[in-house]
């Protein structure tokens, strides 16, 4: 059983090739960019190189993308190529080789506004319940390739798995506020709370999906640590966070030993559960484990993630951040 794995120079992609060498499977890697795990390398656009990859391919793990990154400096059109033309080339591809299934990646980002809250209002419970409303053209694609991959399973019948994960890069804020307010390692270990995901759990999960695909048939699925947090706690994350936290974890003087603090409010909560309990995932790394290697002066993240490291995306340097920020 040969997987295609695409996406393969980028994070995630690199992430599922390292671990399927390392565990001796079958997977072809492909990417726009050449790359130590890179197979085949074209454009997922192009739909002949889309069929030609899919030869002989038994299952798809389809991160490749544009990123919310890529919002200031691609255009709208670049962004419909990649995240929904390719993505359509890819799924017909696979149609016609009777492929076994799909496994889209999606991303949290296709909720958009309805994760703004006023401020002091309570935080937003996000479930795959809640009704998306992308904000820019990334969360646009991202879902009209969701649509898609829902359309060609009512048709084809080929077994169609989304999974929307939240973040797991380990670049810089975007946002110059928290880049100048907490140190950056101190953010994403904050971020574990509520919107944030390792990536091997995410690689994990992306293996369970293949799974359990054709035993579900179709489904979109959260993919993010687990949250302490309940609904109940909501309107106290949008006005103290820090006095919720407490309530969970003694971690005040680990934070204090570093130099660290808990952001003063949060705006969304992402809820994990359906992953959870539907496709058999079980993420290892939360909040609660990452406390715990901190106090042991341990990496709070997984191996995986030191091992790729920062790709960045873009190949120029911007001055005022990672990447320039167009909402």
């Amino acid at each position: 059983m040969t997987i295609l794995i695409t996406g393969s120079s980028g994070h995630l992609g690199e992430a599922l090739c390292r671990t399927f060498k390392a565990e001796g499977r079958a997977h072809i890697g492909a990417d726009i960019k050449p790359g130590p795990f890179t197979h085949q390398v074209g454009d997922l656009a192009n739909a002949e190189f889309a069929q030609q990859i899919m030869k002989g391919v038994s299952s798809v793990l389809h991160t490749a993308t544009l990123h919310k990154p890529h919002v200031a400096t691609h255009s709208m059109q670049a962004f419909i190529d990649t995240n929904v033309t390719g993505t359509l080339n890819l799924l017909e591809a696979a149609v016609r080789e009777g492929v076994d299934s799909f496994i889209f990646t999606s991303t949290t980002s296709t909720f958009g506004e309805a994760m703004r809250p006023p401020k002091g209002a309570p935080a937003v419970l996000v479930t795959e319940d809640l009704a998306p409303i992308p904000k820019n053209i990334y969360g646009v694609t991202k879902l009209a390739a969701e649509n898609i991959c829902r359309l060609v399973h009512k048709k084809h019948k080929l077994p169609c798995l989304i999974l929307r994960t939240s973040r797991f890069f380990p670049e810089q804020d975007d946002n110059a506020a928290i880049r100048g307010g907490y140190e950056d390692l101190n953010a994403k270990v904050n971020e574990l709370l509520y919107r944030r995901v390792d990536i091997a759990d995410v690689v994990s999960a992306h293996l369970v999906a293949l799974d359990r695909a054709n035993d579900i048939g179709f489904g979109r699925y959260i993919i993010s640590a687990t949250t302490p947090f309940s609904a109940a706690d909501l309107p106290d994350l949008g006005r103290d966070a820090p006095s919720v936290l407490k309530r969970y974890a003694d971690y005040e003087e680990e934070y204090a030993r570093r130099g660290w603090r808990m952001f003063e409010t949060l705006d969304r909560l992402y809820v994990n559960d359906l992953a959870r309990s539907e496709l058999g995932w079980k993420p290892e790394i939360d909040f609660f484990t990452a406390l715990e290697r901190l106090k042991r002066n341990d990496s709070p993240f997984s191996p995986l993630k030191d091992a790729i490291g920062a790709k960045g995306y873009h190949d120029e340097v911007f001055e005022d951040g990672p990447f320039p920020v167009d909402e």
